[in-house]
């Protein structure tokens, strides 16, 4: 029989708190922390991620935080069997494992135990879709992945080109649905999960303020000092969110003013989709840190988490 394993996540959209307060937490209930963030693996990317500090570090031990090199291609799949391997250290050992952050599709893999089949690529059924992408739009191209996987269309969207494609070309070399070859259902995590939200203009708000820090803070310099060491545009690392506008306005091609715009505005952007993916998921238990002083947040949480009991 598989044993299951006991997990807590704490997701929310960025600039909501998770940070402080899942330290907070893991000190009432002596646990370590596992991110759930897709910048915060790469080493040398600190201020732009917001990452624990290396104070709060030594207060609680963090893990999946600067694991790899910017330059290096780390994959959804290289994070679900990584971060797998801590939650089943930490259970051994019976030590709590809280997954903290606000990586919707890495949060998924990890809790929902994807299977990320080493298909390989086939130069031609690919270039076939492209091609057809091409010529009749990336319309066609959804409403064909609708009418073959109607579950993995829903959760893509219809303007993510890039997955539009791998799916069909999926499907057409397997004859199976890219939803069903992600999927094992081993129910094999007990998973307690509590999201944080607030108010939209005052979590904007707090990404307006947060912005203006990181730059007080030197992200500009943290940027300056990743492309002396040859990290550029041309990694997916560098043209995650703060990094690309700052390469950008220091190759000229944006004014200060204009960076500090679009990094906010972008960064908006972004923690509507981080809330948009994680309202999907219905195991969720939502808390408005707004209605709370932030000294009784960590208890309720705590009290939140402790009263779900979800095998997943």
């Amino acid at each position: 029989m598989t044993k299951i394993l006991k997990l807590l996540a704490l997701v929310g959209p960025t600039a909501v708190g998770k940070t402080a307060l899942s330290i907070a937490l893991a000190q009432q209930i002596n646990a370590e922390i596992i991110s759930c963030d897709s910048m915060q693996v790469y080493r040398g990317m600190d201020i732009g991620t917001a990452k624990a500090t290396l104070e709060e570090r030594k207060i609680i031990p963090h893990h999946m935080i600067d694991i790899v090199d910017p330059d290096v291609n780390f994959t959804v799949a290289d994070y679900q069997r990584l971060a797998r391997q801590e939650v089943v250290r930490l259970n051994q050992i019976e030590k709590p494992a809280l997954l903290v952050g606000g990586t919707g599709l890495y949060y998924q893999a990890l809790v929902d135990d994807f299977n990320f089949f080493p298909i390989e690529s086939h130069a031609q059924v690919r270039e076939k879709w492209e091609t057809i992408g091409r010529e009749k739009g990336l319309e066609f191209l959804y409403h064909e992945l609708m009418r073959v996987d109607e579950e993995y269309a829903q959760k893509v969207g219809p303007n993510d080109r890039k997955r539009i494609i791998r799916a069909l070309e999926v499907w057409e070399l397997t004859g199976e649905p890219f939803s069903r070859l992600q999927r094992k259902n081993l129910d094999s995590m007990q998973l307690q999960v509590v999201g944080l939200y607030m108010d939209r203009e005052q979590l904007y708000r707090r990404i307006e303020v947060r912005v203006d820090m990181m730059i007080e803070e030197g992200l500009i310099e943290e940027v300056i000092s990743l492309r002396e060491k040859g990290y550029d545009l041309g990694l997916k690392s560098m043209n995650s969110l703060g990094y690309k506008q700052v390469l950008c306005y220091l190759d000229g091609m944006l004014s200060y003013d204009e960076m500090l715009r679009e990094i906010k505005r972008e960064t908006r952007h972004f923690a509507k989709r981080q809330l948009t993916w994680f309202r999907k998921d219905e195991r969720i238990v939502w808390i408005n840190t707004e209605t709370e002083t932030s000294s009784n947040l960590p208890e309720k949480i705590r009290v939140k988490m402790a009263g779900q009991n979800q095998q997943v």
